[in-house]
């Protein structure tokens, strides 16, 4: 007698969205093809919007090019950025699901030591579904994972941890350097595999990257505006991690955690490091008031929702950040935008599939 064969659903299907931002064809979705294709996938295509972008057969997804951004907010598309993966966000704004995972279109299946390949999305859900430990610091690393634990002397009132917002994944082959650290270690590869999972402490910023990257899309999505780059901008390059340090500030002031580490992902276009360096001299100069900007940033009690943090760090950047380039009260003022874009798409109180949902339909979906 013969037993039937089961299927086993893939975690979060229903409740996941993948954002892509990309100026080219898709073929690298053929090596993801095992993992991702159960799932839905964003993908929002930069630069020329004529342009035909190619995806591979087999996939559920809906496709916005530019014409598409300005059709659905706008005035409100000022605030996507233009020639840079930071128009990835718009993705995450016309989203309707829990969870994103995003990743870019030059990064492949990594394989661990053992030759084993890595389902990077199953472990971003892993990390998002299960708490981080952001007040006290665990030196057994992640202390949910299988065979590990809490090491003595952890506050027991404080082994419930609290939930994850985000999971920040690593590279294997090309690592996420600057363009001067590029020019001076350019042919400088990670084979390094650390099977760690962290939680990253409250108070403590990290440069995160968006390459590889999962998270609670309704816990702290508002905050994951990847700022103003790209084309009329005096900078680039710095959309993740102005993401990334406005959302740590607002997930440490909301209780929430991040961590890094696993998973990782193959990694495998080197950009030029010398035009990296035209889009990123900017930043690395004005870096050095940036991070101690957002060091000191003291969020009020009444701020108990993303949006609200996000509107309040908005002022704070425009008083404190704009003295040094008129650049940042404009992106203080696109902030604004931006939240105003997500409390329209995604208003509270009502059915958020159906909302704006003449509006919010691409015109290319498979």
């Amino acid at each position: 007698m013969s037993v039937p064969a089961t299927t086993v659903t893939p975690p979060l299907v229903d409740e996941l969205d993948i954002v892509i931002p990309t100026i080219r064809n898709l073929d690298f979705l053929e090596q993801w093809r095992a993992f991702f294709q159960p799932y839905h996938l964003i993908i929002v295509q930069d630069g020329d919007p004529t342009k035909t972008i190619r995806v591979p057969e087999g996939f559920d997804y809906e496709l916005y090019n530019r014409n598409d951004i300005n059709r659905i907010l706008g005035p409100k598309a000022s605030c996507i950025s233009f020639k840079d993966s930071a128009c990835r966000c718009f993705g995450f704004l016309v989203s309707k699901k829990k969870y994103i995972f995003t990743i870019d279109d030059d990064c492949f299946v990594a394989k661990d030591p053992s030759g084993q390949e890595i389902n990077a999305l199953a472990q971003h859900i892993h990390n998002l579904l299960t708490p981080s430990t952001p007040f006290f610091f665990n030196t057994l690393y992640d202390p949910y994972r299988e065979g590990a634990d809490f090491v003595r002397g952890y506050p027991f009132s404080l082994r419930e941890g609290v939930t994850t917002a985000i999971s920040h994944g690593l590279w294997l082959n090309i690592p996420d350097y600057d363009a001067p650290t590029q020019l001076v270690k350019p042919l400088e590869r990670n084979s390094r595999y650390v099977d760690a999972v962290l939680t990253i402490p409250k108070g403590t910023l990290f440069p995160m990257c968006g390459m590889n990257l999962g998270f609670h899309r309704e816990l702290i999505g508002p905050a994951m505006y990847f700022g103003l780059m790209g084309d009329g901008q005096p900078i680039g390059r710095y959309d993740d991690m102005w993401a990334g340090w406005c959302a740590k500030v607002i997930c440490d002031h909301l209780g929430l955690g991040v961590k890094t580490g696993l998973p990782y992902i193959w990694h495998s276009k080197a950009s030029n490091p010398f035009v990296n360096l035209k889009k990123e001299y900017k930043g690395i100069y004005w870096q050095e008031d940036i991070i101690p900007f957002f060091q000191n940033v003291v969020l009020p009690k009444e701020c108990t929702t993303p949006q609200k943090c996000y509107v309040e760090l908005s002022k704070l950047v425009k008083e404190k950040l704009s003295p040094i380039d008129p650049y940042f009260e404009k992106l203080a003022g696109e902030m604004v935008i931006w939240i105003d874009a997500w409390n329209e798409l995604n208003p509270d109180g009502t059915d958020a599939a159906s909302v704006k949902k003449a509006e919010v339909v691409a015109p290319k979906k498979k």
